[in-house]
């Protein structure tokens, strides 16, 4: 009796590890050969275990990513790609979250840009950082939704606090004045403070004629650039052959 109040204040507590945890101590012969200390640690242990494991799942599924499951360990590094290993991981296990820097991924269509990017998010919320994806051709819709209903200041608050922002298909699209001035807005809350990652067709020396209005292509790349980092991918499209499942993400 005793014990299931015990369980059954855990539950309350909502400490579903070390409820777990002591539930199977429960049925284990060999834990009564274990000091109460033991017992204790191995329950607190898996208490913080899986609060680490729902605080990530609860990371990467806010982050809405293109490609959740797109990690740097899978990483792509045939040489046709233009990718070198140790340069990718030099830079996700480096501090460029924590510094606020710019990644630009850049390459042709089906080079992997939106799956590198992914997995650097993703990496990213592994080591307890926020992030979320935004896919530039939809973000002027998105605008248009959120000043409608009032939600755009909210939202961007919930932009400017964010560790990674991943924006992603940049250049593919045009730009009208409302979103060039919005997406300015964007990156100027974020530049030096938080990280963003930005994808796209277009090489960097169009960028400026990409976003069309020269005193906000001047600004808007100043505050990219200041502090960045390049990622250029080469070869033909990874789409081009019918890829295995579990191979379909890395060439998107």
């Amino acid at each position: 009796m005793m014990m299931h109040t015990t369980l059954e204040q855990l539950r309350q507590l909502k400490l579903l590890g070390m409820t777990q945890a002591l539930q199977e101590q429960m049925q284990q012969a060999g834990m009564a050969a274990m000091s109460f200390e033991e017992r204790m640690a191995l329950l607190v242990e898996r208490e913080v275990h899986g609060r680490q494991e729902r605080r990530l799942m609860r990371l990467i599924r806010n982050a809405r990513l293109k490609y959740p499951q797109a990690m740097i360990e899978d990483l792509d590094c045939r040489a046709s790609r233009g990718i070198d290993r140790a340069t990718v991981m030099s830079l996700a296990l480096g501090p460029w979250v924590r510094a606020g820097h710019a990644v630009l991924v850049t390459g042709p269509t089906g080079a992997g840009k939106s799956w590198l990017a992914c997995a650097l998010a993703q990496y990213a919320c592994r080591q307890g950082h926020s992030a979320l994806y935004l896919r530039i051709p939809r973000l002027a819709e998105e605008l248009r939704i959120r000043h409608a209903n009032g939600t755009f200041t909210t939202w961007l608050d919930t932009l400017k606090s964010t560790d990674v922002l991943l924006l992603d298909d940049c250049g593919m699209v045009g730009m009208d004045a409302h979103t060039r001035s919005d997406l300015l807005e964007i990156i100027d809350d974020r530049a030096g403070r938080k990280a963003t990652i930005i994808t796209s067709q277009l090489p960097i020396e169009h960028w400026h004629e990409w976003i069309g209005e020269a005193t906000v292509a001047d600004a808007m790349l100043d505050r990219i650039m200041q502090s960045h980092h390049r990622l250029t991918l080469a070869g033909e499209s990874l789409r081009k052959s019918k890829p295995q499942p579990e191979q379909e993400d890395i060439g998107a």
